[in-house]
């Protein structure tokens, strides 16, 4: 029989649900139809954003770097050019394995940003990884802050645990750091076969007895939780006549088959189920590209283009409003290694797309790669700050931003929406 500590260890195994305290609802949560539903990839390993969007005729970029570490403007592989670039005279490419993208450029769906990141300058992964999932920009202000960034917008659309609603979706093994102490998120890397509880109807009658809905208690709580989400994916999933999940196949979307499209697909599943999907989180790793980069990145920007081109195609196909961010913790030093690779830097870019985005243009402000125009003389200076790029994404009105980013100066608009 399964046991309650079983059952525990298989949810903790699971990331089935994050521990914690729901913010519960606000008194101002927004009014109207809902938002765009928010897919946030992140490009976990610091994505050299050089790399992926190169000033490919700026001299101190040509002069730093071997050609296969750079965005060409010429030969057999040049990089896509993009209009409305950043700076008078420079021709900023995108990397030539992002050609599905660029097509979502050209057609007004995907905006550019570049020289982003963080203010500190931290070169660390995790320290940087955690800043930016707490929604903060100081170690202070991290050991202050126990929820997600991700979290505190759901308050603000009135979202908690609630029956027959799913508010937001890790396609990771575990919840997102981003989710920290939000109750109703479902981590659930890939939903081909659905979520069946271990041991049939029998387990399912056991576990819901000790488990029960209106639990007080939070461990009882949690459970429940845990069971109504799976019993309800596994209600809404469509199925063949056998019984089993019907393959996903939407119209038109041509999805590789990798973990990572496995997650988009699961984000994508769960979007049409009607079960009030708010955000969805999903990693793709791994961009830590120390040594060996050229092949590596290649690929890398190779799968999230197509994958991200597939999703588009897949939502505006079922006629679901969507809005993916593409970011990464830091990018990587101007100058390349001698293994091949770049090291860990500072600013990079994003890559933002979808329903209301004023795409086929970058923004943000370019800092040049001159050698006293470089952060510590090493990196492409970080001139845009995350937060207020995600806070516009949003629509958040001062007092919501004021929660959701907490000490986050009022921003000038970027205009990154129509």
């Amino acid at each position: 029989m399964t046991t309650r500590r079983d059952f525990l260890k298989a949810c903790a195994a699971a990331g089935a649900f994050a521990p914690g305290l729901c913010l519960g609802r606000l008194a101002f949560a927004a009014d109207g139809p809902a938002p765009p539903l928010l897919v946030l990839v992140f490009q976990r390993g610091g994505c050299d954003g050089l790399n992926l969007v190169g000033p490919a005729n700026e001299k101190a970029y040509v002069e730093a770097r071997p050609p296969e570490l750079r965005v060409l403007d010429g030969g057999e592989r040049p990089g896509l050019a993009l209009a409305n670039g950043l700076a008078d005279g420079i021709d900023f490419r995108l990397h030539p394995e992002a050609a599905p993208l660029f097509e979502l450029y050209q057609g007004g769906r995907l905006a550019v940003l570049h020289a982003c990141g963080l203010q500190n300058a931290t070169r660390s992964h995790f320290e940087a990884q955690d800043l930016i999932e707490r929604g903060v920009v100081s170690v202070a202000d991290y050991a202050r802050t126990d929820t997600g960034w991700l979290t505190r917008y759901l308050a603000t659309l009135g979202e908690g645990a609630a029956a027959g609603r799913i508010a937001a979706l890790s396609a990771n093994a575990g919840v997102s750091a981003a989710l920290a102490r939000f109750d109703d998120a479902l981590a659930a890397p890939d939903l081909a076969g659905g979520l069946p509880l271990a041991g049939g109807r029998e387990a399912a009658a056991v576990l819901g007895r000790l488990y029960p809905p209106g639990a007080t208690d939070p461990v009882r709580r949690a459970g429940a939780g845990v069971l109504a989400r799976s019993a309800l994916v596994e209600a809404r999933l469509p199925r063949l006549p056998d019984g089993r999940p019907a393959p996903y196949a939407p119209a038109g979307a041509a999805y590789d088959n990798n973990g990572f499209t496995q997650g988009l697909q699961a984000i994508a599943r769960l979007a049409r189920m009607d079960v009030g999907l708010r955000v969805a989180c999903i990693d793709h790793a791994s961009w830590d590209t120390h040594d060996a980069q050229p092949g590596r990145f290649n690929a890398l920007v190779g799968t999230l283009a197509r994958g991200l081109a597939a999703f588009h195609q897949d939502m505006a196909a079922a006629g679901r409003p969507v809005r993916v961010v593409v970011m990464t913790e830091f990018g990587r030093r101007l100058r390349a290694n001698r293994s091949q690779g770049t090291d860990h830097g500072h600013g990079s870019a994003m890559l933002v797309l979808g329903d209301g985005v004023r795409g086929g243009r970058m923004f943000g402000a370019w800092p040049g790669l001159d050698t006293p125009r470089l952060d510590q003389g090493v990196d492409l200076a970080a001139t845009t700050d995350h937060r207020p790029v995600l806070a516009e994404l949003l629509t958040l009105s001062g007092r919501e931003q004021a929660l959701v980013f907490p000490g986050l100066p009022a921003p000038a608009p970027l205009g990154l929406l129509a």
